[in-house]
Parts: C-alpha cells; structure tokens; sequence
C-alpha cells in the first residue's frame, strides 16, 4: 500500500514485525558514525549446563548478578542441594537477569569472578569476533543503550528481555581497534575516579585515628575479657537479658568520662508520626533513610502532610535514631530551613555551655560510640535504644578550645573527602558521556 497520501501515517508490511507492540515502532532511529548493526549479528547463546545433583557430595561455585558490581561470587552449595542444570559462565561471557535487565542487571566474566556457574533463570551469551565483551558491558551501561533494552522489553506487568529480542536491538559497531579505543578511555576516566575514591576512604580512616589520637579513645571489653569464659550474675544486677547488654564500653587516657545526660539540657522528645508526602512543601520531613553516614542530608526529600509546630527543628538541634539504623545521628542547622523528625528519632537540645555541637556529631561518628551501641542496643528484630540509655551513653568531654580544634580539622578533612567523591562522581558520568558520544551522534 503506498502511503504518499498519508503525511501523518507510516504503513509497515506484516512480514516485516517480529512483536506488535507500539513502541518498538515510535522509537527513534539511531543515528551514528559507525555501522548500525543488528546485535544478534555479534553474540551467540551459552546453555552449556551441569547437572549439580548428579554430584550431590560436591560443592557448587554459584555466581550471582546486580546492578552495582555485575557478575559477583555469590555462594557455594553442595550438589545435592540444587535441583535443576546450572548454566557454565566462561570468563568473557556475558550474564544478565532478564526481568532486571532494564536497570542494569547484567555482568561479564572476568578472571575476577572464581565461581563459574549460574542458574538457568539468566541468559548468558558471549560475543563474536566482531565484538569485544567488555565494549557491549559498558555499552549496557550507558543510558542510551538503556533506553533501547527498555523498548525491546515484553510483558504487559513485569517486563522482560529475551535473547532473541535483544538480538533485534539495533546498535552501532566501529571496528574491534576504535572499540579497544573506546573501552581504554572510558577506563582512564573509571580508574581515575576509583582513585579519588580509594583517597576519600583513606582520608575517612584518617578522620578516625585523629579522633582516637586526640581523645586518647579505646573501647574496653567489660564483660567478655580475655581468658573469661563465662560469668554467672544475679537476677538483680540484670536490667535486660540481651547478650549484648554492656559488652563495651569506652575509656580515655586524656579526659574522664562523662555521660550524654551531663551535656543535656531540658527532656528528649521523640518525633513526629506523620505521613511523608512527596508533594513539596515549606516543611521537609527528615526520617532516618533520609541522613547520610557523614551526617549530611540526601536528595530523597519528602514534607510533612500537617506540621505540628512543636517539632520544628532549632539551631544545633541534635537527632539520634533510636530504631532501624541505630545511632545514625544529625546536626540541624537553620540554613536547611523549616524541618520537623520522623517518630523514630530523638531530638537532644545540647548545652553550648559546654560543647560544641559538630564536636558531638563527629563524636558520635566514632568507632568507639558505634561500638557502645551495637553493644546496648535490644537485640529485637528490629533493635533500638531508647532515649534514657542515650543519656547514660559515654561521653569525653575536652574543654572547648580542643573541641574547636578537633571541629576546625575534621571539617577541613571531611570538606577535601566530599571534594574527591565530588570529582570521582563526575568522572564516572564523564566516562559514560564520552562512550556515548563516541558512539551516538
């Protein structure tokens, strides 16, 4: 049928559709410097398999698949215990899980990965001589190629991609020299930011040995000292019957100890138990899943749906988590704006008087505290520590000249480690701009 009378309209032939859905058809056409090529053109289908339960007395190297590392060692299981053929993954194979593949649920075999069989719910393949593995890894990753998977996917609920339908993505291939060159620019940029990363972890571990140095910090062992194997307690001495009740505590050679309710003032008060809306409002609603390990405030924001203005948050207001992530603690600041808690924090007013409040969140960052509270949280399934343990928390308490001294440093340190994981971010993503647009015009 001609379709020159139809400006609007594109007639396509019957024979010439593998799938009917609509946007396979609406997508737009690739355009680039290099050969388009269909993929089922450079890759072949794995399904050479083993039969685990045939061995039942041999143990099993499984490998499993993410979207954060790929193709990862994920356990050992004896043969007897797996009842159907895994699949064989040779190094330079290919593995993705085809209900995840949109998000980026794929890996590639390396001499990295010791384990070497999958289970038959993933696809594997390898690639041609055309095409070199670790090209179309990266390829996968790119947001481009992302959104061709997306419109290769079937399935009216939960979508999916098989090897025949991703063999219909059309993609462009330069020659195996320019994808070698390719792959070797992208990985200047990855090694670089994996660098500045290693740095920024350096830099944090450096942050703890300087807290310990100038606190004279060590955990001390109350219960559970060397050459003890058990003890016996009275019924009396016992305010809970959790293991891990006061196994730790924490000493100083430089300062006494204090306690959390000696830098105090007025009563704790728990939080707000209101609804999260994602609707942006003057009031942002902070829950715990919402504060970083440094202290800081994600991007993840929500508001309140009602604000009861008794828990709208004040300069230097001190929050700890008292369920769920224990201990994660945040300093508010009034340049955040209007804030109200989550029920599941507590809100501390510190006394100025006698701290600085930074010092009491890097304090509280410290190997030493989190060891205290892994030690006296309840151990329940979902463990917790309530404000009066919190008060009774071991606290050292240098005179205010130090902790200014201790504040200045690590915020010096923490500005240069926000800076390295700042610039290892960008060249992550400059590395995925520049394969694309090696590839993409």
């Amino acid at each position: 049928m001609s379709n020159t009378k139809f400006s609007y309209l594109t007639f396509i032939n019957f024979s010439f559709l593998s799938l009917w859905d609509y946007k396979r058809y609406a997508s737009n056409a690739i355009i680039s410097n290099h050969n388009i090529v269909k993929l089922s053109s450079c890759i072949t289908e794995e399904n050479e398999k083993i039969k685990p339960f045939e061995f039942p007395n041999e143990k099993f190297e499984i490998l499993g698949v993410n979207n954060k590392t790929g193709l990862f060692d994920a356990y050992i299981e004896k043969g007897s215990k797996i009842n159907q053929p895994y699949k064989i993954v040779k190094d330079g194979f290919l593995a993705y899980n085809p209900y995840r593949i949109n998000v980026g649920s794929i890996g590639l075999k390396t001499k990295e990965q010791k384990y070497k069989y999958i289970s038959p719910a993933y696809v594997v393949f390898s690639c041609k001589k055309n095409l070199i593995p670790e090209f179309l890894y990266i390829l996968f990753k790119t947001n481009k190629f992302n959104k061709l998977i997306r419109e290769n996917t079937t399935g009216s609920v939960r979508q999916t991609l098989s090897f025949a339908s991703m063999g219909n993505i059309m993609f462009p291939l330069p020659s195996l020299e320019k994808q070698q060159e390719i792959i070797n620019k992208y990985n200047e940029k990855i090694k670089l930011a994996e660098k500045q990363e290693q740095q920024a972890k350096q830099l944090e571990d450096d942050v703890e040995k300087y807290l310990q140095n100038e606190l004279g910090l060590k955990i001390v062992d109350s219960y559970f000292e060397k050459n003890i194997i058990w003890s016996i307690y009275k019924l009396s001495q016992l305010s809970r019957w959790d293991v891990y009740n006061n196994t730790s505590s924490i000493s100083s050679q430089k300062y006494k100890i204090s306690k959390f309710k000696d830098i105090v003032v007025g009563k704790p008060m728990y939080g707000a138990n209101e609804k999260a809306i994602k609707i942006k409002t003057d009031v942002r609603y902070i829950r715990i899943t919402d504060i970083n390990e440094d202290g800081s405030l994600n991007n993840n924001i929500v508001s309140a749906k009602k604000v009861d203005t008794k828990y709208l948050l004040k300069e230097n207001d001190f929050l700890i988590a008292r369920s769920g992530t224990v201990g994660r603690t945040f300093l508010y600041k009034n340049i955040l704006g209007k804030c109200i808690y989550a029920g599941y924090l507590i809100k501390f007013n510190l006394d100025t008087s006698k701290v600085k409040p930074e010092y009491i969140l890097y304090y509280s960052k410290s190997k030493a505290y989190k060891t205290w509270i892994l030690s006296n949280q309840r151990a329940n399934a979902q463990p917790n520590i309530n404000s009066k343990e919190y008060l009774e928390s071991p606290m050292i308490i240098p005179p205010l000249d130090i902790q200014n001294k201790i504040v200045e440093h690590i915020k010096s340190m923490q500005d240069k480690i926000k800076s390295l994981n700042k610039q290892a971010e960008n060249n992550r993503t400059l590395a995925q701009q520049e394969f694309e647009r090696e590839l993409f015009a």
